[in-house]
């Protein structure tokens, strides 16, 4: 047990994640505590909480600073217009039934804009709902407004000023977590030299540690490039610096790492438990170890000092490898030998790679070749978030999901508001109808943190939220039973909120119960309720629970209608991955030959600038590729595995979709792999350059006439044939695949909705 939850949460202490979660605390419970303990104004604390919880929510970590910073105004401005309505709108019965499912309607849609539009809708639903309270007057209206908008701007001043005096604080810690998930995928692909494990169940694992992974590194991706150094000989620059070579060499690493895909049912079939596997595995697992070492060395901003070797493995597989070459292996089963050449190689530059990050880990050094990095069109890396109104109003049509999404949302609002209303008719037979009639806005309140666009995470939101809150009010019905001590329930209080938000992301269940517990004592120092207010509240979840899963059934977007759209655009992110990519290896081609005419004869003509200046266009267009590749891939990967948490009724074509997303994934990786192999070369031999016809044309889905052509294997070539052999292969499948996926498309309805 120690061996994986002492390093687990070692990693979150030191994660942005706890970071996060204290600001969102501190910048919440500051209002409260300032005005309600220096002032005695503990309702007008409590509402500028409630406009500091608003802006919270947007507040999450990950994500550019000028972006969050834009999202967090916008979210005062909207926050504070959704407060004057509803505080306005809580006096009349009728105002409350046509206000409520419009601005659920409204806020619903900006998932449009991504996530992070996601975030800002459901923060001003938050604030919604939390200003559902008694009616109000005019006088209160503009009070409540003024109280809510000011704790708004406290909080966007108070997370700008944490993050100054923590500076840079965050932007490690993103790159700290995205170097935890690449370590995690490197350990996931260590299992393929493991002749014990599942082949299947572990091409599952990696798939969905490079989905996670490719979402890391693009969130420190867009804070570590955000945040260049300036060419300065200043402390803050040499931090920045570190950031950024870290950064490259984990972009590096994973390359490394990519481009070492091979046919591991042949591999296991001709080797088996040799001990060229277990070394290989072995090394795998160690230098992940070390990339976790390092990626919490970041975080603490220390120096890696002690490292975990691997020389004793690579010279272990160099002797391996040796005596394979004296058995004739390099004579009898080129492509074999070349291959096994190839992973010892990619574990050579791995150690090199992880040994130059635990090196730079505080400070980088002054052999860092930083104008390459910084000549770049490094901007274009970056992702972009874009709001125009255009793309709100083309989505108001049944096609659309984020449509659909907030219809569902709307039905549900109506639904949370009808049943205290219909309770209401029994408020003279039970107390707890009653009490059920006065907390609607918890009934919403649940609706809207469990219904999610898709009816996967929905049904697995539903479950989290249900067992959180269940073992919430278990163990604060404990604490009131234990003890009546306010100044204990306070720092429950304290520690309570600071988890539930640290763990919103990390795990859900968790966040809930211990939001849930932060809630209930909460209730306990407004109202000095009984433990009665205990079952109110988990009462209350069971009815947004049940709301939620009802609405999950109306006009559904099933994750089936989506899945050929994302094989397609798989497909085409590989397809112009190898294109970029073959142009790249022929300017390089070009570009090595000019050297060498120019080293030979020193009379002659410099090398072209022109050509210079398009070799490394082309090598950002192929990079610029390859993250396309990563992005589509994680869509489809994400798509897939949403489709199997659905009902079977719902599930289409699963095998297609599986063997595509498998042979997409084994393109991609051989397309790493064989690149740099053809940009070093002289001039392309005909079998390769037939092949690479023969892959290109399979691709665009023509008709190939020589699909085994008879490839050079003399030397380093022996290396390419393989990797080329494999993208055939994968070509061919997929051409299939998509083949079959057209024939289905035909003879089978699109599963839309029921």
């Amino acid at each position: 047990m120690s061996t994986t939850f002492f390093p687990q949460l070692q990693r979150f202490l030191y994660s942005h994640y706890l970071l996060g979660g204290l600001r969102q605390a501190a910048g919440i419970l500051l209002p409260v505590i300032v005005l309600g303990g220096g002032f005695q104004l503990y309702g007008m604390g409590i509402i500028a909480s409630m406009g500091a919880l608003c802006v919270a929510v947007i507040d999450q970590p990950g994500g550019p600073k000028r972006y969050r910073t834009n999202e967090m105004l916008g979210g005062i401005a909207l926050g504070t217009v959704t407060v004057a309505l509803t505080t306005f709108a809580a006096g009349s019965l009728w105002g409350t039934w046509i206000l409520v499912p419009i601005l659920c309607f409204f806020f619903s849609m900006l998932n449009v804009y991504g996530p992070r539009g996601g975030l800002i809708g459901f923060a001003c639903l938050l604030l919604m709902t939390l200003s559902l309270r008694e009616p109000t007057s005019g006088d209160t209206v503009l009070l409540h407004t003024l109280f809510s908008f000011t704790g708004g701007l406290f909080y966007f001043a108070f997370s700008l000023l944490f993050r100054h005096l923590l500076w840079l604080g965050e932007e490690r810690r993103t790159l700290s977590m995205a170097l935890h998930a690449t370590a995690k995928y490197m350990l996931a692909r260590s299992k393929f030299y493991d002749v014990n494990s599942d082949l299947d169940a572990t091409y599952r694992d990696l798939i969905k540690a490079q989905s996670s992974m490719a979402e890391l590194q693009q969130s420190a991706r867009d804070m570590v490039l955000r945040e260049l150094p300036k060419g300065l000989k200043s402390r803050g620059d040499q931090y920045r610096t570190t950031l950024l070579v870290l950064y490259t060499n984990m972009v590096s690493l994973l390359d490394t790492l990519v481009a070492t895909h091979t046919d591991y049912h042949t591999l296991r079939r001709k080797l088996g438990e040799s001990d060229f596997m277990e070394f290989a595995h072995d090394a795998l697992q160690k230098q992940s170890a070390e990339v976790v070492r390092i990626a919490l060395n970041v975080s603490r901003r220390k120096k890696t000092v002690q490292r975990i070797s691997v020389k004793a493995e690579i010279r272990a597989m160099e002797y391996e490898l040796e005596r394979y070459k004296q058995k004739g292996m390099q004579q009898q089963d080129p492509e074999l030998y070349g291959l096994l050449l190839q992973v010892l190689r990619r574990l050579r530059v791995a150690k090199q790679t992880i040994d130059h990050m635990a090196a730079n880990t505080k400070r980088t050094g002054t052999d860092i070749p930083l104008d390459q990095y910084l000549d770049k069109s490094l901007s274009r890396f970056l992702s972009r978030e874009e709001i125009h109104l255009g793309l709100f109003r083309s989505n108001l049509r049944l096609s659309s999901s984020s449509f659909r999404y907030a219809i569902r949302v709307t039905v549900a609002s109506i639904l949370a508001l009808a049943v205290p209303a219909l309770a209401a008719q029994f408020t003279n037979t039970t107390e707890s109808l009653n009490s059920l009639a006065n907390q609607s806005n918890w009934i919403i309140l649940t609706i809207l943190v469990i219904l999610k666009p898709g009816f996967a995470q929905t049904k697995q939101r539903n479950t989290w939220r249900l067992g959180g809150t269940a073992l919430g009010c278990l163990l604060t019905f404990i604490l009131f039973s234990v003890t009546d001590n306010k100044e204990f329930y306070f720092i429950a209080l304290l520690l309570a909120y600071v988890m539930g938000k640290s763990l919103v992301q990390l795990h859900y269940l968790l966040s809930a119960a211990f939001l849930t517990i932060s809630a209930l004592i909460s209730f306990q120092f407004l109202y000095a309720s009984s433990t009665f207010v205990i079952s109110e509240r988990f009462i209350d979840t069971l009815i947004g629970c049940a709301i939620a899963l009802l609405c999950s059934y109306v006009l559904p977007k099933w994750e089936a209608s989506s899945m050929s759209s994302f094989a397609r655009e798989s497909l085409q992110a590989n397809r112009h991955y190898l294109t970029t990519g073959l142009q790249y290896a022929e300017l390089n081609r070009q570009y090595q030959q000019a050297v060498q005419l120019q080293a030979s004869n020193p009379d002659s003509e410099p090398v072209d600038a022109a050509l210079v200046a398009q070799l490394a266009e082309a090598d950002t267009q192929w990079q610029l590729a390859k993250r396309q590749v990563y992005i589509s891939f994680d869509n489809f990967a994400s798509g897939f595995y949403r489709m199997m948490d659905e009902p079977a009724s719902r599930q289409w074509n699963v095998a297609l979709f599986n063997n595509l997303l498998i042979q997409n994934h084994v393109l991609a990786s051989q397309i790493s792999a064989s690149i740099p192999l053809l940009a070093t070369l002289e001039s392309i031999p005909p079998g390769i350059d037939e092949a690479i016809t023969a892959i290109q044309g399979i691709l665009h889905d023509q008709t190939v006439e020589n699909t085994s052509p008879t490839l050079e294997t003399e030397g380093e070539l022996a290396m390419l044939a393989y990797p080329l052999r494999q993208m055939i292969k994968a070509s061919q499948l997929i051409q299939q695949d998509m083949k079959g996926l057209d024939m289905a498309e035909h003879t089978q309805p699109l599963l839309t909705a029921s």
